[in-house]
């Protein structure tokens, strides 16, 4: 489990047919349970991030493992963003559209506020559609995002897209 790595991108499964025929799930697991791997990531994360960011955003789920470690290693906060109803304080929240249907994610209102500025973080940016809804929610708080920061792009989807008017920053893209 701990055994070092060439590179972290070794250590991600390809998956087929899952979560249904015809998709290659990209399988980040394996990566998460090698130590040197993950730690990989996070370097090259702590190094995309810029000097005057104020809190790491994490985005439920995976969002968290990354931005947790992330913002621990830069000595800043870590502020969650939710699917409905896991947050127990006042709330803004936005629905957003998937391949598939409509999803809502939510933000305490008193977790950042003007003047602040951070970095989104997540696992991986395909559709752009969870990215974008949370980009929507920090600006409703007043704060600035100074970027979308992703260990995984599939930029065959075109996630960029939806974040047009975001910085993004991905450690690998898969075309």
């Amino acid at each position: 489990m701990g055994e070092d790595v060439m590179s972290w991108q070794d250590c991600i499964r390809d998956v087929p047919d899952f979560p249904k025929p015809g998709i290659i799930f990209k399988d980040i697991t394996p990566m998460l349970a090698n130590g040197a791997a993950f730690a990989q990531v996070i370097d090259q994360m702590a190094e995309r991030v810029g000097p005057d960011v104020d809190a790491i955003v994490g985005v439920e789920s995976r969002g968290f493992i990354f931005g947790a470690a992330l913002a621990f290693k830069l000595g800043l906060g870590l502020v969650t963003v939710r699917k409905p109803g896991k947050l127990p304080a006042d709330i803004h929240s936005v629905e957003y559209e998937l391949e598939y249907g409509v999803d809502r994610l939510e933000i305490h209102r008193d977790a950042l506020s003007h003047g602040h500025k951070v970095v989104i973080v997540d696992d991986l940016l395909a559709t752009g559609g969870t990215a974008a809804a949370t980009v929507e929610l920090v600006r409703k708080l007043g704060a600035e995002v100074d970027s979308c920061l992703f260990a995984i792009e599939l930029g065959f989807l075109d996630g960029r897209g939806a974040l047009d008017s975001v910085k993004v920053d991905s450690l690998i893209s898969y075309d």
